[in-house]
């Protein structure tokens, strides 16, 4: 089952990969960074990853992650949970929070390490898309950043 899960996530990566090359476009019109920049590094850090998940599987099959569902689960309402969060809080809130909250969840016991991470990776990614690419942040109602 996990491999079979794993091969669908592969054909989902290369489809998405294959969508990111041949749809969308390098470069803007302006000669500026186009809307298929981050998608194709995506792509293929996506496609690269789940194949050697699955070769390694494949080496080594039945060890799994104990309470692999469960954690999956909790992942994903963490997940919805952010996604719902971007318009009251707002992206870099929003981020904060979420990744404080999984941190806390799946690295337990390293509350320094954790907190560095949260603060700083979400504060790296604003600054990427808001000043580097100017890019559309969402804005939250408590702060408007």
């Amino acid at each position: 089952m996990r491999a079979g899960f794993q091969l669908g996530v592969l054909l989902c990566a290369g489809l998405y990969s294959y969508y990111a090359f041949a749809e969308l476009s390098w470069l803007s019109s302006a000669g500026r960074i186009g809307p298929a920049f981050f998608p194709r590094i995506i792509g293929l850090a996506l496609v690269v990853l789940s194949a050697w998940s699955l070769a390694a599987d494949w080496r080594a099959p039945g060890e799994g992650v104990p309470g692999g569902w469960r954690a999956a689960a909790l992942l994903a309402l963490l997940s919805g949970l952010f996604v719902a969060a971007l318009d009251v809080l707002g992206g870099l809130l929003a981020m904060i929070a979420f990744m404080a909250a999984a941190l806390a969840v799946f690295n337990r016991g390293r509350w320094l390490q954790n907190a560095l991470l949260a603060l700083a990776l979400p504060a790296g990614m604003y600054l990427l898309f808001k000043v580097w690419l100017n890019a559309g942040v969402p804005r939250g109602l408590i702060l408007p950043f």
